[in-house]
C-alpha cells in the first residue's frame, strides 16, 4: 500500500481519536486579546507542541514579547521532497455575550447544524478545527512510512489580537523558517462539497488629505462667496476620482492590473453565485463599480478607491453658518496584481495638489500600505493542490479571490519571501467571532484527508 493510501486509512480508521483530541484543544481557553488568559494561552501553546513530539516533530514553545509560539520540524524520508511551512494559531476571540452561547463555549460537543454535524466551540473553526486538519494528516503519514514533504509548522498566539509579535519573530528566526512555500489553513470552502483555494488577497493604500484654506473659520455671510470653502473643494476633488464607468481617474493606476486567465473567468462566471442577491442582502441593487464587471470579479480582481470618511465644518445640532478652515477625507484604495502601493499613494496626492485653486494647501497622513498577493496560476503548487482536492471532495477545485487581506501572508511574502497556499475548510456559517461558532465534522474529516492528498501532490 503506498503511503498515501495508508494515511488516508489510517485517519478513516482513527475519527473518534481525532475528534478527542480536537475536544482537548478546544477545551482550552485561550483568548489572546485579554490578559486574564495568558496562562490558558501558554498552556495551548504547550498542548500543541506535546501533541507534535508524541507524532514524532521535533516541537517546541518559543517565547515572545506576547503569547508564544509553537514551531515544530519533521523531515521527510526523501532527501529530495519540497519543504513546506504549515501555518495557523491557537488563539481565539472572546466569547462576549456570553448568554448567547447554547452550551459552555469551551465545552465542545457536536451538534446536528442544519442537518450536518458539527463541532459547537468557541475556536472550532478559526482556528482550532482548520490547524488539526494538518495535525492529522501528519500523524497519519508518520505512523505509516513518513511524510513525503519536508515540513515545518508555525503555531501564533496573537492572530486575534493583531500579531504584534510575528515580523520580529519572522524576521529573528528567518533561516530556520526558510521553505518552498507556505501552506496556511485560514480561510474557506466555497460550499460544504466544493474545496477552494485563495490565490489573489486584495493590497490596501490607505490615505487621509487635509484641506486648508483661511487661517480661521469664518462667517458665511461675511465671507461666503470670495473665500474659499475646504469642503466643496475637497468634494470636487473627490469626485473627480472616478468617471462615468466607475473607472478610477488617477494617472497610472491601472499600471500592474491583469486580466483574469480565461479558464478562471469561466469558472467564475459559472459559480452558483448571485450578486443581485449579494447586494440585496444589505439592501442594495445594482453593483457600482466598473461597468461590465461582475460582483465576484470587482471584489476578488479588481482595484478600488473608496472614500471612507469626510469631516469639516459644524456638524452639530441645528444650524451654524460657517466656512471651515480645513476638511479633511479618509480615502483608500484595495489593489490588485503588481500595483506599486507607493505609486498610488503619490499619484493620488498628484491629483489632489493639481486640483487645488489658490490659496488652498494639501496636508497628506498615510494609515499605512501593503502590495496584493497573488499566487502566479500557472504555479506547479497551485496546479497540484488544485488536483489533489479534486480528487477528494469529487469537484472541480475553485480558485478564488478575497477582497481583504490576510497580514500573515504578506509577511511570509515580506520577511521569508515565500509564496503561500491558502486551503481552508471552514463554511460562511460557521459563525466565527461569534456565539455558537461551528466546525462540520465533515469539514474536519474531509480536510485531514485533503492535506494527506495534498501532502502527497506537492512532493511529486
Amino acid at each position: 500500500m503506498v503511503a498515501s493510501a495508508a494515511a488516508l486509512e489510517a485517519l478513516d480508521k482513527d475519527r473518534d481519536g481525532a475528534l478527542k483530541r480536537l475536544f482537548a484543544l478546544l477545551e482550552i481557553r485561550s483568548v489572546s486579546t485579554d490578559p486574564a488568559y495568558k496562562d490558558e494561552c501558554a498552556r495551548c501553546a504547550g498542548w500543541l507542541a506535546e501533541d507534535l513530539r508524541l507524532i514524532g516533530f521535533d516541537a517546541s514553545v518559543r517565547p515572545t514579547p506576547g503569547h508564544p509560539m509553537v514551531v515544530a520540524h519533521a523531515k521527510s524520508p526523501n532527501a529530495d521532497a519540497p519543504h513546506v511551512l504549515f501555518y495557523g494559531h491557537y488563539d481565539v476571540q472572546p466569547v462576549d455575550p456570553l448568554n448567547l452561547w447554547e452550551t459552555d463555549p469551551f465545552a465542545p460537543r457536536i451538534a446536528d447544524v442544519n442537518g450536518e454535524q458539527a463541532v459547537i466551540a468557541r475556536g472550532a473553526s478559526d482556528d482550532k478545527g482548520q490547524l488539526m486538519t494538518f495535525v492529522e494528516a501528519c500523524r497519519a503519514y508518520m505512523g505509516n512510512g513518513g511524510l513525503p514533504c519536508h515540513v515545518t509548522i508555525l503555531f501564533e498566539g496573537e492572530e486575534e489580537c493583531g500579531s504584534s509579535s510575528l515580523p520580529g519573530f519572522l524576521a529573528a528566526n528567518r533561516d530556520e523558517l526558510k521553505a518552498d512555500f507556505a501552506l496556511v489553513c485560514d480561510t474557506n470552502m466555497w460550499d460544504a462539497k466544493t474545496s477552494a483555494i485563495t490565490a489573489m488577497l486584495r493590497g490596501l493604500v490607505f490615505e487621509e488629505v487635509i484641506i486648508h484654506a483661511a487661517k480661521r473659520d469664518l462667517h458665511s455671510g461675511l465671507f461666503g462667496g470670495p473665500a474659499a470653502n475646504p469642503i466643496r473643494i475637497l468634494s470636487n476633488i473627490l469626485g473627480r476620482l472616478h468617471d462615468k464607468e466607475g473607472r478610477v481617474t488617477l494617472p497610472g493606476f491601472y499600471d500592474g492590473v491583469s486580466e483574469l486567465p480565461d479558464d478562471i473567468a469561466a469558472q467564475w462566471k459559472a459559480l452558483p453565485f448571485d450578486g443581485a442577491a449579494y447586494l440585496g442582502d444589505v439592501g442594495l441593487s445594482v453593483p457600482a463599480g466598473e461597468t461590465g464587471r461582475s460582483v465576484l470579479e470587482q471584489m476578488w480582481a479588481r482595484p478600488t478607491c473608496e472614500i471612507n470618511g469626510i469631516i469639516g465644518g459644524y456638524t452639530g445640532e441645528g444650524a451654524k453658518t460657517v466656512l471651515p478652515a480645513q476638511a479633511s477625507a479618509k480615502v483608500s484604495f484595495r489593489v490588485v496584481g503588481k500595483q506599486e502601493p507607493a505609486k498610488i499613494a503619490a499619484s493620488f496626492r498628484d491629483f489632489v495638489k493639481a486640483n487645488l485653486p489658490a490659496d488652498c494647501s494639501a496636508e497628506f497622513i498615510s494609515h499605512g500600505a501593503s502590495p496584493a498577493i497573488q499566487l502566479p496560476f500557472a504555479s506547479p503548487a497551485l496546479s497540484a493542490a488544485r488536483e489533489a482536492l479534486a480528487q477528494e471532495w469529487g469537484r472541480d477545485t475553485v480558485i478564488v479571490g478575497s477582497g481583504g487581506s490576510i497580514p500573515i501572508i504578506g509577511e511570509l511574502k515580506r520577511e521569508l519571501g515565500i509564496d503561500s497556499l491558502m486551503i481552508g475548510f471552514a463554511l460562511e456559517n460557521d459563525r466565527i467571532h461569534s456565539p455558537n461558532e461551528k466546525y462540520n465534522v465533515s469539514s474536519f474529516q474531509g480536510g485531514a484527508r485533503s492535506w494527506v492528498r495534498v501532502l502527497e501532490a506537492l512532493a511529486k
